[in-house]
């Protein structure tokens, strides 16, 4: 294995671990109650409240990564991180808007119909929650979000070894 190796295996599992455990905190402790409890709703007031929470989640974890590769010693590219970032703030998006996650869910190629119809929660007498924590619509939003974690990852180390490699 050569340093080039190296260096991405790093690089890529220092960005992925920050992705992957600042995710709760951008997702849940900086999002406002307003962008929580609108941004999947109709009109340009719910495509608004879920621009601003993606907005302050990608402003967290740009943060993040940023506060620990320069900790490392690594200067990622602007090209890298706009890539990276791009990836997870219009994947969230969508994700979050929900109409779409949604259908695709209930799709036959994945098929989790019956989950998200059966795993709900009831918080208050006689009203099912089908949206929130504990339901399968909740974990698998974050699931999701996760996932695309490595993607994002992915895409910067590729991108900033590319830059490396090209002396950029």
């Amino acid at each position: 294995m050569n340093d080039t190796s190296l260096r991405g295996l790093a690089l890529y599992a220092a960005l992925l671990a920050t992705f992957s455990e600042a995710h709760p905190l951008c997702d849940h402790i900086l999002q406002d109650n307003t962008a929580a409890q609108n941004k999947t709703g109709p009109g340009t007031r719910g495509r608004l409240a879920c621009a601003h929470h993606v907005a302050t989640y990608t402003a967290g974890q740009t943060i993040a990564a940023a506060a620990v590769t320069t900790a490392l010693g690594y200067r990622l590219p602007v090209r890298a991180w706009l890539a990276g970032t791009a990836i997870n703030a219009a994947t969230h998006y969508a994700i979050d808007r929900r109409a779409g996650f949604m259908r695709l869910l209930r799709s036959p190629w994945i098929c989790k119909g019956d989950y998200l119809d059966h795993a709900t929660a009831q918080r208050r007498p006689g009203t099912v929650d089908t949206t929130g924590p504990g339901t399968a619509l909740y974990e698998m939003d974050q699931a999701s979000h996760r996932a695309i974690g490595i993607a994002a990852a992915a895409l910067t180390t590729w991108l900033a070894l590319r830059a490396d490699r090209n002396g950029r």
